[in-house]
């Protein structure tokens, strides 16, 4: 395969929702397939993975039915739902050969190991993907902001943000055919637009720290390895 990293490691975040393909809810086997396969092609490059994969497609903590739970039990089934899409993405992995563990941040030890920050990392050294699952183990945070703490816990180079939007956008392209895809945008003024393509803690995290974002469209075949090749796709966040 052509071209060489611009990376050595990365933290990859899916959205719950990426994993559905065109149904309403729950896993497409096909998209999880198509993923599965670029990562194998990312991780032949050389680079490490670590992946941190929402819930959304299973659970949605925000929905109008879970803000009638209590907010603690409604984030603990979001953090279960992604420990479920981690479980899936790891069997399309290890189906094509791609050595691949699942660490969780909450107990479980039949079917996942314990998140331990050294851990993770020597997985990484030895070139297995590493899913990242149950979020931070507590509730109120979302796992954009799981994402990026887990990334400078094990001292990724850039936070790609994989979802079905090409970018960052001044408005929801969805709902208003004016908004303009931002191509590169400065932390600050991702909190002081109110930008929403991910949670304030995550944007406030990642400034602190000067870790890079990469948001992009994960639909289109290609794109995870062309991220990580350093070609301008999508929006990038940054000093």
């Amino acid at each position: 395969m052509s071209g060489r990293p611009a990376y050595r490691r990365v933290l990859l975040k899916l959205s719950g929702e990426a994993l559905m393909g065109d149904a309403e809810f729950g896993i497409d086997a096909d998209v999880v397939s198509r993923i599965a396969d670029e990562l194998r092609e990312v991780s032949e490059l050389g680079v490490q993975i670590a992946l941190v994969i929402g819930g959304g497609n299973i659970f949605r903590g925000l929905s109008r039915r879970a803000r009638e739970m209590d907010r603690v039990a409604a984030d603990h089934m979001g953090m279960l739902a992604t420990v479920i899409n981690s479980l899936a993405l790891q069997d399309a992995l290890e189906g094509l050969g791609v050595t691949t563990r699942v660490l969780s941040a909450i107990e479980m030890r039949s079917v996942a190991e314990p998140y331990i920050r050294r851990r993770a990392v020597r997985h990484l050294e030895k070139n297995r993907v590493v899913i990242l699952a149950a979020g931070t183990g507590n509730p109120y945070f979302s796992t954009d902001s799981a994402a990026a703490l887990r990334a400078m816990e094990v001292r990724a180079e850039v936070l790609l943000k994989a979802t079905r939007v090409d970018g960052i956008y001044t408005a929801d392209p969805k709902s208003d055919p004016a908004a303009k895809k931002i191509d590169r945008i400065r932390y600050l003024e991702v909190l002081d637009r109110g930008l929403r393509f991910m949670d304030t803690t995550a944007i406030s995290l990642c400034m602190d720290n000067e870790l890079p974002i990469v948001v992009f469209n994960l639909t289109e075949r290609g794109n995870i390895r062309r991220a990580v090749q350093g070609e301008q796709i999508g929006s990038r966040v940054g000093p």
